[in-house]
């Protein structure tokens, strides 16, 4: 969590910064500040609230240099105190930091023990006093030193008033990257920060620190070696970080996802083979790990998995999974491997992260499927599938769900003809299946505005359950967490086959029901379930294919999308259910694009 920037250059500091801020804000909104060269000095100005509150505030600064923070708050609760910038006894050394610092308490009090008095509640305000104690006039000699007394994770960012020009930044675990410009340089803890700027990025590793002016990059270790930044062209625009329009980020991703799909596909699916990764040996077992929405696009992915290729398939939390018994081959295949399959849209999630590597030590193959080509999973994995939606502003995930289900679905195709379990004929209509998923998805937006009209049967409940059955039960789950996450209504996602084993308890007339029915071979029992649920008075809303008779008679209020082949329906039926969360929401006049207590990328545990 937590957005952090830098800026060397000759440029209008302040403003560059504040710009860069408003494109990282979906990582954090508890407070915002930044911290400038000017004079001589240090000038910090910062602010409990959205970056609008501290922006409104800033006095005239004329500087080259700085550093900037939105905070998500960790340690200590929102206020101006606890805002980054945080600073040493003087003054002089200023830190903006994302991640958390475990030993913290320790160090806190051995400092407030030889007298240093400490102004904010925050496990930040070490770092400053620790750089100030190293410091004999060698910023990043400082830094480095400081950073081997601290354990846990972190992106800093340093400032120091006797350096003027210079920025010194390090990480371990938490995101950064720097951007490369002509007479200027960036520092970001995200890409979308610093787009407008430079396309020009490199990412910093695990244990390594940047000291950057306005001409220089310079890349070193703990050990004080140093390295050749390896620079990498964004295939992202400046457009792609704005919201062009749209009322709110999540809307214009929304839309962006015919796009997406289509950017994300392989010319044939005969090329899906993941990047630096063979899949033709034997596979044991097949496990999914992800987080969130990333953890329902797996749950969809195991039904295809398992369907194509026979492989049983387990989804584990990315969280839980490090805690869990190591992976085993299925049937005593001793001559096969497990294949971890980790699934993370910034490729920087904590859980995640920590989860790719338990699997590779426990001696499993890996592969990762990510919007971030440069993201630390990436590094940490056998193999890659990069999924192309371009940057996702929105807190709460929609392009990339669908993406990452795409991949999936493309990954079992590949597994299935791999092992000759697909033969050339039934590969080539799989093709053409997939390449109209841009097309049906196409065909659901263009249905928004019945699907705003019927937000209205949910706006006014307390609680609203989701159900569905075989593919259309974790697309339930994704609708729940939607509604929830941006609506702040309690929402739950159910097989539909559990209501009975509790859930059906608490239906009432004001309990609404939205089930998701697909034309499977679960179809029938599905309606059972409805007509049980109507029983009750419950209200119904419904997702359908277009000809359900079925779903006519059973609720006047139901959303029609393309009629597909079932497997497909998770597509056409998510994009409904988004569209249905958001109308809810905006009717309700709720911060959409960053709802309370959420930030896009958890980057700490």
């Amino acid at each position: 969590m937590c957005g952090i920037v830098g800026y060397a250059g000759s440029g209008d500091a302040p403003q560059i910064l504040i710009e860069a801020l408003k494109r990282l804000e979906y990582r954090g909104y508890d407070s915002a500040g930044i911290a400038v060269q000017e004079n001589g000095g240090l000038t910090i100005h910062k602010k409990q609230g959205r970056i609008s509150v501290m922006e409104e505030t800033l006095p005239k600064l004329k500087a080259t240099v700085g550093i900037g923070h939105t905070r998500w708050a960790t340690h200590g609760e929102p206020s101006d105190a606890n805002a980054h910038p945080q600073v040493d006894s003087s003054g002089d050394i200023a830190v903006i930091h994302n991640g958390t610092l475990e030993n913290y308490a320790d160090l806190r009090s051995r400092m407030e023990a030889a007298g240093i008095e400490f102004n904010s509640g925050t496990d930040t305000e070490v770092l400053p006093h620790l750089i100030a104690r190293h410091y004999n006039g060698d910023l990043l000699a400082a830094v480095r030193a400081a950073l081997g007394e601290v354990t846990g994770a972190y992106a800093i960012v340093v400032l120091h008033a006797a350096h003027p020009g210079e920025i010194v930044a390090a990480r371990n675990e938490s995101p950064l990257v720097v951007g490369f410009g002509e007479g200027e340089n960036f520092l970001a803890s995200d890409a979308p920060a610093i787009v407008k700027y430079t396309q020009r990025v490199a990412y910093v590793h695990n244990g390594e620190l940047v000291r950057i002016t306005a001409d220089s990059i310079e890349i070193s270790d703990m050990t004080g070696g140093t390295r050749e930044p390896e620079i990498e062209e964004l295939e992202w625009v400046v457009e792609d970080a704005e919201q062009g329009g749209y009322a709110h980020f999540m809307l214009k991703e929304i839309f962006e996802q015919p796009r997406a799909l289509q950017e994300s596909l392989l010319p044939t699916l005969a090329e899906a083979i993941v990047e630096g990764l063979d899949l033709n040996w034997r596979i044991g077992s097949i496990s999914i790990v992800a987080c969130g929405t990333s953890f329902h696009a797996g749950l969809v992915g195991k039904y295809v998995i398992e369907q194509l290729t026979a492989i049983p398939v387990n989804v584990y939390h990315a969280s839980e999974f490090r805690y869990s018994p190591p992976v085993q081959n299925v049937g005593g295949m001793l001559s096969a491997r497990p294949l971890v399959v980790l699934i993370s849209q910034s490729g920087e999630t904590a859980d995640t992260l920590a989860a790719a590597r338990v699997a590779r030590q426990q001696g499993s193959h890996t592969v990762a499927i990510c919007n971030v080509g440069g993201s630390s999973l990436a590094r940490e994995v056998d193999g890659i599938l990069l999924t192309r939606a371009g940057p996702e502003i929105g807190v709460a995930a929609t392009k990339t769900f669908i993406v990452q289900m795409q991949a999936l679905y493309m990954l079992a195709v590949h597994l299935a003809y791999s092992r000759k379990s697909m033969d050339q004929p039934q590969l080539r209509r799989w093709e053409q299946e997939l390449r109209r998923l841009p097309h049906y998805v196409g065909q659901v937006l263009e249905r928004r505005t019945a699907i705003s009209k019927l937000a209205g049967t949910l706006q006014s409940a307390n609680s609203i359950f989701f159900i569905g059955r075989n593919l259309s039960y974790p697309v339930a789950l994704e609708g729940a967490l939607k509604l929830k996450e941006i609506s702040y209504l309690h929402a739950e996602g159910y097989p539909a086959g559990e209501l009975k084993h509790g859930p059906l308890a608490l239906l009432s007339p004001e309990t609404p029901v939205v089930a998701i029915m697909s034309p499977d071979h679960t179809h029938s029992k599905l309606v059972s379930n409805i007509e049980e649920v109507a029983a009750r008075k419950a209200p119904l809303l419904l997702v359908a294919q277009e000809g359900d008779a079925d779903a006519q008679r059973l609720s006047p209020h139901v959303i029609t999308v393309p009629a597909t082949d079932p497997v497909l329906q998770p597509f056409t039926a998510g994009v409904a259910l988004q569209l249905l969360a958001y109308h809810v929401a905006d009717a309700l006049g709720c911060e959409i694009d960053k709802p309370r207590n959420l930030a896009k990328s958890v980057t700490v545990e």
